[in-house]
């Protein structure tokens, strides 16, 4: 199917060269954070989104020659397949253009015009398309009646087939449907105008199809879904009539039949089905976004910043059930859990001040983490009050907890915790979340991180392809400690499945640390090729190879020694201090020729060399800690506060600035430029500086700006 790659270079831009070698790489079993980090000469450097995109066009183009395959044997099968029929379903680029020329040979249930074939009206309706200069139609429409057909029934059946086949014209109704996408307008109502809901915005609404934005459109399918909304898409008909009439009307005595048979299929037939596809397509395009929406913001809350050494006492807040609390050691280890009642309808706050504080001195906590669900900003409170009435010096931060009800109650924390209930294991969840967000994150189904727009009606299959495809590029991008990692985190490291990520973890249960990546290779089902796309991605931490530590590939420590070796060291000086600067002159260029390396592969084994344990993540702002609780009350407008994004949605951030309600960052407040998506400025777990423009303190809501003062007019 070499064909496919010059569709897919005019779609992306990116070279034809580089798209063979991508698509080959990718066909030969290689993952796709493999590919992008250790075969950048072979692809000319191409990063994960330009591969994955890659990826993805692929299997549009190979799904769609599936099809056109499956439609020309279909046809053929029929006897009805022509040369230029054959050439124009092999030049289809859309799966629509292929489905629109099938459509007269697709087998259906009866319908009025097969219904007239069988009577055997084919010939009155050939006789209407041939359009006679003189004659008479209705003496012509009596040579087909019978004792079951009148003239007039036999005329009707004929006109039946006329506008079926003007349905049935692949050209005209790709030319309708471009011609309603272009003009067409979705019109939405209320089916009960009285009735209260969420809804009521589109009660009487009106929005060109090709303006609506894809939030707006899944909220007008949830309400219609629920009944609350009746939808349809007009278009005023005459500019398609004129059209039709054009392609299918010409003079002669039967042009005013035929006319109106056209009109009919128009109504009848062609109208629902473009309205049909076309709320299809709209729909797809707003799931689309909303995937890569959600994708987005998952990305950015996996890789926020990890809090390293800190010893975390995490709180799961509640009303009648009472706060959940953990304390977790600098490993994460859990030391000791318990429940307290501070907030109604207990309010024992003298109680759980007591059993805190006690519990904050015992073991050295210096880190609270609090859930940012039910009761969050009433315990946040208590928190605060308790820091300043017993003069601790252990901050605090609000920690989102999406997901941490649905890991608490799997499989997977039953078997970690087995001695706590579900309650307690959240508590555990969101101290953990604050020292190491990826490797708690990936223990919670993806969609059930619930930082998108309109998650759930969305496509599963299409959903859980992106989120996993998010998760796997954080978690390689990241890097795993071989020793430490969970099996949920080795899941994802490239080339492993959950059952070799089980395996390695029993290999290191049953005969200890791992001391090289080597050893990787005797661990159960993990072959060769697994081997080669996980090894770089996996660390080992004071094992027998200083190289194992870094993100150099095992099949580049010849060049990396080589490398030290040039400059009169070996892998015993990694990660001390001078070797860097030893390095850092060293002519890539220079070193490519004499060493035979790729020049890509060349400065990634210096950058490793010189910052062997980089994390990426370090690069981004630590989370916002506080020792006091700021209230609607405390808001002005004009105010200047740090704040962390929570949530990135089409048409705005909800950035959590210490007050109940997240306040919202308008599209419109994010840049004195013009903007396609608050996703361009803003990302899930960025520390923002906002101004308050607005407070309505009777809802309990904010508006924030991101623009200095003096952008505003």
């Amino acid at each position: 199917m070499e064909h496919i790659y010059p569709r897919i270079v005019q779609e992306t831009g990116i070279s034809l060269q580089q798209v063979e070698a991508c698509s080959q790489l990718l066909d030969g079993g290689n993952t796709v954070p493999f590919v992008a980090r250790y075969r950048k000469e072979a692809t000319g450097g191409l990063d994960e989104n330009q591969i994955r995109l890659i990826e993805e066009r692929l299997q549009f183009h190979r799904n769609l020659e599936q099809r056109k395959e499956e439609v020309l044997r279909l046809i053929d099968e029929q006897g009805k397949l022509t040369e230029e029929l054959a050439f124009k379903i092999r030049s289809a680029e859309k799966l629509v253009q292929v489905e629109d020329l099938y459509l007269p040979y697709r087998p259906k249930r009866k319908t009025r015009a097969s219904q007239a074939r069988e009577k055997g009206l084919q010939g009155l309706a050939d006789y209407l398309l041939s359009f006679p200069r003189a004659g008479n139609v209705e003496e012509e429409a009596l040579r087909y009646t019978s004792e079951e057909i009148s003239s007039r029934e036999a005329l009707q059946g004929a006109m039946d087939i006329v506008a079926e086949m003007a349905a049935e014209d692949a050209v005209a109704r790709g030319w309708i449907r471009d011609y309603t996408r272009r003009t067409g307008i979705l019109q939405v109502a209320a089916r009960d105008p009285e009735l209260e809901s969420p809804y009521r915005m589109y009660y009487e609404y009106r929005e060109a199809v090709a303006k609506i934005p894809p939030h707006r459109i899944l909220a007008i399918n949830r309400g219609e879904r629920e009944d609350i909304l009746k939808v349809a898409l007009t278009i005023e008909p005459d500019r398609i009539i004129e059209y039709l009439e054009g392609r299918w009307v010409k003079s002669g005595i039967t042009a005013g039949y035929v006319l109106e048979a056209v009109k009919d299929g128009y109504l009848r037939l062609i109208k629902p089905a473009v309205e049909r596809d076309l709320r299809a397509e709209l729909s797809q395009r707003a799931e689309e976004q909303a995937i890569k929406v959600f994708a987005q913001n998952l990305g950015g809350l996996l890789l926020q910043p990890p809090v390293k050494g800190q010893i975390v006492m995490g709180i799961d807040p509640a009303y009648r059930t009472g706060c959940k609390w953990t304390v977790v050691d600098d490993t994460g280890k859990m030391l000791e859990v318990g429940v307290v009642y501070p907030t109604p309808p207990h309010k024992k706050t003298a109680e759980a001040q007591r059993t805190l504080t006690e519990k904050i001195r015992k073991y050295g906590v210096t880190a609270i983490a609090i859930g940012n669900g039910t009761a969050s900003r009433e315990t946040e409170q208590f928190i605060a009050d308790l820091i300043r009435e017993t003069a601790l010096t252990v901050p605090y931060t609000i920690v989102s907890e999406a997901g941490a009800s649905v890991y608490s109650a799997s499989k997977l924390a039953a078997q970690e915790f087995p001695q706590l209930d579900v309650s307690e294991r959240s508590a555990v969840s969101i101290a953990r979340r604050l020292q190491d967000p990826l490797a708690e994150l990936v223990k919670i189904e993806p969609k059930a991180i619930g930082v998108g727009q309109y998650q759930h009606d969305l496509p599963r299959k299409e959903l859980d392809s992106s989120l996993n495809a998010v998760v796997e590029s954080a978690v390689n991008r990241v890097g795993v400690e071989l020793n430490t990692a969970s099996p949920s985190l080795l899941s994802y490291v490239s080339g492993l499945s959950a059952a070799v990520a089980g395996n390695i973890v029993k290999y290191r249960d049953e005969n200890g640390r791992f001391k090289n990546r080597k050893q990787l290779l005797k661990v159960a089902k993990l072959g060769p090729k697994a081997f080669e796309q996980a090894a770089g991605f996996l660390r080992v931490y004071g094992g027998e190879n200083p190289l194992d530590s870094t993100a150099i590939h095992p099949e580049s420590y010849g060049l990396a020694e080589q490398l030290l070796k040039s400059v009169g060291t070996d892998p015993g000086d990694i990660g001390q201090p001078g070797l860097a600067a030893k390095l850092k002159d060293l002519s890539i260029k220079k070193l490519s020729q004499e060493l035979g390396a790729g020049e890509p592969t060349l400065k990634d084994v210096l950058d490793c060399l010189q910052k062997p344990h980089r994390d990426p993540r370090d690069d981004l702002p630590a989370p916002i800690f506080r020792t006091d609780v700021l209230s609607i009350d405390d808001l002005l407008p004009g105010m200047v506060l740090q704040g962390t994004v929570r949530n990135v949605v089409d048409f705005g951030a909800f950035v959590d600035i210490g007050v109940k309600n997240d306040g919202l960052v308008h599209i419109s407040e994010m840049a004195d430029r013009f903007i396609r998506h608050p996703s361009e400025v803003v990302a899930v777990g960025d520390v923002v500086s906002v101004r308050v423009l607005s407070v309505d303190k009777a809802r309990g809501k904010a508006a924030l700006s991101l623009k200095p003062d003096s952008e505003r007019r």
